[in-house]
């Protein structure tokens, strides 16, 4: 029997794609071992960036393009000439700024909430 990962979930609980994906986690037998509020602890420039590179997906992926915060500091036109530390750095500043929900256990990261994509990655996850 290999050795459980602790499953951390990052979210805004008021969220409703946020609950809609613990529903979808707890479906599959995946109990988080904690579940962050983002808007208050936003994960740190080194989880962020441990993040981004377990997950395959380029770190605009991370950033929350819809929300208030992100239209507000003009990123759309800002990124493109930041360096990826700079926007690990903003991430890290602001958990608004950062797509939610956010599911890692240490290998595997999902970001946003895709039902096909949780069936893939995270059914059966604990058995």
């Amino acid at each position: 029997m290999s050795e459980q990962q602790t499953v951390t979930v990052y979210l805004y609980p008021k969220c409703g794609t946020c609950r809609d994906a613990l529903k979808s986690l707890d479906r599959k037998g995946v109990k988080p071992d904690e579940v962050v509020n983002i808007f208050e602890t936003a994960p740190s420039a080194e989880r962020l960036a441990e993040m981004i590179v377990k997950s395959g997906l380029g770190i605009k992926k991370f950033f929350n393009t819809s929300g208030e915060v992100y239209k507000e500091m003009q990123l759309k036109d800002k990124l493109p000439g930041m360096s990826e530390a700079d926007m690990i750095a903003l991430l890290a500043s602001n958990g608004r700024l950062i797509k939610r929900p956010i599911v890692y256990d240490g290998e595997r990261v999902t970001v946003g909430f895709k039902e096909d994509e949780y069936e893939r990655v995270w059914k059966g996850s604990r058995e």
